[in-house]
């Protein structure tokens, strides 16, 4: 995209902190090019109307003018406020988990369309799928093809030879799946029980509605969270913050 002194795109504030004495600092992603660093001036203030349309999971429209460092906005509009990702605090864990990834696997000014339609998409369903937990199921294997880490889950990485009906291992140096034959080649691939892996399949070959119908069931779902998480935080050479939020929250609610 040609940027010259003012560009207009849409969306998603990903994340903000306070700039100066009445500023903001905001961190967003756009559907035009990518992640971007942002100041919205003045919007601490009591009557600030760009305010309401900058808080983060917000999807809006925002004109930007090219300031000395970084674009100012200088207009904005909601398109989706996700409200009820403010209403409960546990939906409000998993749009931050959301946010998170595109956040730390995003680089400035690198657009991805897709990864906007999968942002976008995936806050959608949190807000309103009364069982979300299959939606970020769905968001991680997604997000995993569209930053080119897809995990190879039908052949062994090690051998080549066809995974088997069988609890196997995943490797995350490797990249996948992981016969019983072939573990001395990464000593710290995890077991993987066949049926997640099962799951795991499906939801990397299927759309989001073939996916949502075979549902999610209680036995896969801590094994398929954690194997995932442990797969990303691998790649991102650090842990993710709101994995430890979550579980709090649950915690608490029991």
């Amino acid at each position: 995209m040609e940027r010259g002194r003012s560009i207009r795109v849409e969306a998603v504030i990903l994340r903000h902190s306070d700039w100066g004495e009445a500023d903001r600092l905001l961190v967003i992603y756009t559907r035009e090019v990518g992640k971007l660093r942002v100041v919205a001036k003045g919007v601490r203030r009591l009557r600030s109307r760009k305010a309401g349309h900058l808080e983060p999971f917000t999807r809006s429209v925002l004109m930007l003018a090219r300031g000395r460092d970084l674009w100012i906005v200088t207009q904005a509009q909601t398109l989706d406020a996700y409200l009820p990702l403010r209403e409960d605090l546990l939906r409000t864990g998993y749009a931050a988990y959301v946010v998170e990834l595109v956040d730390r696997f995003s680089y400035d000014e690198e657009a991805s369309p897709m990864l906007y339609q999968l942002l976008t998409e995936t806050l959608e369903r949190i807000c309103t799928e009364e069982d979300p937990i299959p939606a970020l199921r769905y968001y991680d294997v997604r997000l995993l093809d569209v930053i080119g880490f897809r995990p190879r889950l039908f052949h062994c990485v090690g051998c080549g030879s066809q995974i088997i009906a069988q609890d196997q291992f995943f490797s995350a140096v490797l990249g996948g799946a992981l016969c019983p034959n072939c573990t001395k080649r990464d000593a710290g691939a995890r077991p993987v029980s066949m049926r997640a892996l099962k799951y795991l399949r499906h939801y990397q070959r299927s759309t989001y509605t073939e996916a949502r119908r075979v549902g999610l069931p209680t036995a896969v779902r801590s094994e398929l969270e954690a194997l995932l998480q442990y797969y990303l935080t691998f790649l991102l050479e650090r842990n993710l913050n709101v994995p430890s939020f979550i579980r709090s929250i649950r915690k608490q609610n029991g």
